[in-house]
């Protein structure tokens, strides 16, 4: 197969859940990884994890790469930024980084349900994959026919997210294994609840929902004793904040915050965990990204 090179490519950071929306919720963070391809041999990886990844075949976004190309005769240049192991999708990004590169090298448009599909093959959680694949706040599901689908349903959030993001680290393994096999069906009427005002929230762009929309008790509960800052900011939300969601499977805490007080709440969190990263992000729309660097 002869493939067009060079190939420049970034993949954003991830939330999933955003509180209610237990696996089926997601949305694209201004925080981003790259990678370049050219021609030679070997991995390099600079950035977040860069001594933890290995450096050849078996590496993530090779692995990726290779669902729809093949890696030989390839140099592989990764950019880590996004924090390993925090719950804010950096496996998701480099699975987008090599799907997408392989695509472009390929000299195909990346498609992002055949390529949401691929990749699940190696990232079993679509809402972390799909928002890096397709940018926006995305809904995902799995039709009785087996087809993986996504939508779009908004280009940005109304509130400023903000990423507490501690030193501790949390497995996926550990954090699913926190749930429990059954919930009261009280808490289930309560979580269903809140996902419909965040659908509704995230469509019309509606602070206000949003706000009522940022509370679970389907696996918060669960997992935020695997937080350091989970409880605490539940407990005290910073000046500005409407609400709080545990990103992915954690430990990384989301901030939701008007944006006009946004800077007043970043100084707030900072003051009260200087342990951890505190990171003023943004939602990225479709068409910022993530196919080109």
């Amino acid at each position: 197969m002869s493939l067009t090179l060079p190939v420049r490519v970034r993949a954003p950071a991830t939330t999933a859940n955003l509180g209610p929306g237990f696996d089926c919720a997601g949305a694209a963070l201004d925080l981003w990884s790259e990678l370049e391809i050219t021609e030679g041999e070997g991995v390099d990886v600079v950035g977040e994890g860069a001594d933890e990844v290995p450096l050849g075949p078996e590496h993530l976004g090779l692995r990726a790469f290779s669902l729809v190309a093949p890696i030989d005769g390839l140099h592989f240049a990764f950019t880590n930024r996004i924090p390993f192991t925090r719950g804010l999708g950096s496996s998701a990004a480099t699975i987008a980084l090599g799907l997408v590169a392989a695509s472009l090298a390929s000299g195909r448009w990346p498609q992002v349900e055949p390529l949401l599909e691929l990749g699940l093959q190696l990232e079993g959680h679509a809402d972390n994959l799909a928002p890096a694949l397709s940018g926006g706040v995305c809904l995902t599901w799995r039709q009785a026919s087996g087809h993986q689908r996504v939508v779009r349903i908004a280009q940005a959030v109304p509130l400023a997210p903000i990423a507490v993001v501690p030193e501790e680290r949390v497995e996926t393994a550990a954090a699913r294994a926190a749930l429990p096999t059954e919930i009261l069906h009280q808490d289930a009427r309560f979580t269903v609840s809140r996902a419909a005002l965040l659908g509704a929230g995230l469509v019309a762009g509606a602070p206000d929902l949003l706000a009522e929309a940022f509370s679970d008790r389907l696996h918060e509960p669960y997992r935020g004793p695997l937080s350091s800052v989970y409880a605490p900011i539940k407990e005290q939300l910073p000046e500005g904040a409407v609400g709080a969601t545990i990103s992915g499977s954690g430990p990384t805490v989301l901030v939701w915050a008007r944006d006009a007080d946004a800077g007043l709440a970043v100084d707030e969190l900072e003051q009260r965990f200087p342990q951890a990263r505190v990171l003023r992000l943004a939602v990225v729309p479709a068409g910022a990204g993530p196919f080109q660097a």
